[in-house]
C-alpha cells in the first residue's frame, strides 16, 4: 500500500488538479476507490474520499457525465456549467491535501490546484467547441472517452508514481497553454462558418 509523503503531496496536487479539470467525478471516484481498497493512503485531509457515500455520489455523477459528455451540443452546456464545479473542487482537493502545511503554503497549493484545473478545463471546453459542430458523432465520443481515460489514468498513476504523473500533468498543462492560439483561431473559423451558414 502506497502512501503520500510531504514531498509527494505537491505531485498529488498537480496531477489530481489536471485530472479534475478534465473529469472531476472520475478523479474523486478513482481516489476514493483506491483509498477504500487500501491500495493508497491519502493525505489526512482527503481520507473522506474513501467513504462509501462519497464513492456512491461521485460514481453516479461520473456515470451521468460519461453519457452527457458524449452527446454533441449537450456536452457544451455540461462543460460550461462544470466551470463552476471542476475548478472549485480541484482547489478544495488541493486545500485538503495540503492541510499539514503552513497557511501561506496551503493557500498557494489551493490557488495552484485551481489554476491547473482551469487550464485543463478551458482547453477541454475549447477543443470540444471546435469538434462538436462536426456532423459525425464519432470524434466527439472518442475525444470524451480519451479525456475520461486520461483523468482516471493520471489519478491512478499519481498514487503509484507521483512525480511521473506530475511531470505528465505539467507537460499537458504547458501543451494546453501553447495550443491556446491555435484553438482560438479554430474557434473563430467555426463561428465564421456558422454565421455564414
Amino acid at each position: 500500500m502506497s502512501a503520500f509523503t510531504p514531498s509527494t503531496i505537491a505531485a498529488l496536487v498537480i496531477a489530481a488538479s489536471f485530472a479534475a479539470g478534465l473529469n472531476v467525478y472520475a478523479t474523486v471516484l478513482t481516489l476514493g476507490l483506491l483509498a477504500h481498497a487500501h491500495w493508497v493512503v491519502l493525505p489526512q485531509g482527503l481520507e473522506v474520499l474513501g467513504d462509501w457515500e462519497v464513492i456512491a455520489v461521485s460514481g453516479t455523477l461520473f456515470a451521468m457525465e460519461f453519457v452527457a459528455d458524449k452527446i454533441p451540443g449537450l456536452d457544451m452546456i455540461w462543460n460550461a456549467l462544470h466551470t463552476f464545479i471542476r475548478v472549485p473542487v480541484a482547489g478544495l482537493l488541493a486545500y485538503r491535501a495540503s492541510a499539514h502545511l503552513s497557511p501561506e503554503m496551503q493557500l498557494l497549493a489551493t490557488v495552484a490546484g485551481a489554476a491547473i484545473a482551469m487550464v485543463a478545463h478551458s482547453s477541454k471546453t475549447a477543443v470540444r467547441a471546435v469538434v462538436t459542430p462536426s456532423p459525425e458523432p464519432v470524434s466527439n465520443i472518442a475525444l470524451s472517452t480519451s479525456e475520461d481515460a486520461v483523468a482516471i489514468g493520471l489519478t491512478w498513476l499519481v498514487t503509484q508514481h507521483p512525480w511521473t504523473a506530475a511531470t505528465i500533468a505539467i507537460a499537458l498543462t504547458l501543451l494546453a497553454l501553447l495550443m491556446t492560439g491555435w484553438i482560438v483561431k479554430a474557434l473563430r473559423r467555426s463561428w465564421s462558418r456558422m454565421r455564414g451558414a
